[in-house]
């Protein structure tokens, strides 16, 4: 059973607390990781974009362009930069583009 929390704890530390003992932290980052590819790619390259999904660290996503996938392939390591940055923490340490 989890630990009590004192009445004086914050909305953040329980959820965190929620998110630690249910181990929901994998499920989250799968979806702060979509949630980021939409926002720094744009809407040119999620037109293309079929589908995004993160597994253990490694970033897979599938792409309808060859083209977009080749010029995205010379970037791989700024995308996963520009992923970490803006959730904050390494979440990321691959892209593999299909």
């Amino acid at each position: 059973m989890a630990k009590r929390l004192n009445n004086e704890s914050t909305i953040s530390a329980v959820l965190q607390q929620i998110i630690q003992v249910n181990k929901l932290q994998p499920g989250m980052d799968e979806i702060d990781v979509r949630d980021a590819w939409k926002n720094l790619m744009g809407s040119g390259v999620n037109t293309y974009t079929r589908n995004v999904v993160l597994k253990g660290s490694t970033l897979y996503v599938e792409l309808g362009s060859s083209v977009l996938r080749e010029e995205l392939t010379h970037g791989k390591y700024k995308i996963v930069k520009m992923i970490n940055e803006e959730l904050g923490r390494e979440v990321v340490k691959d892209v593999v583009l299909r």
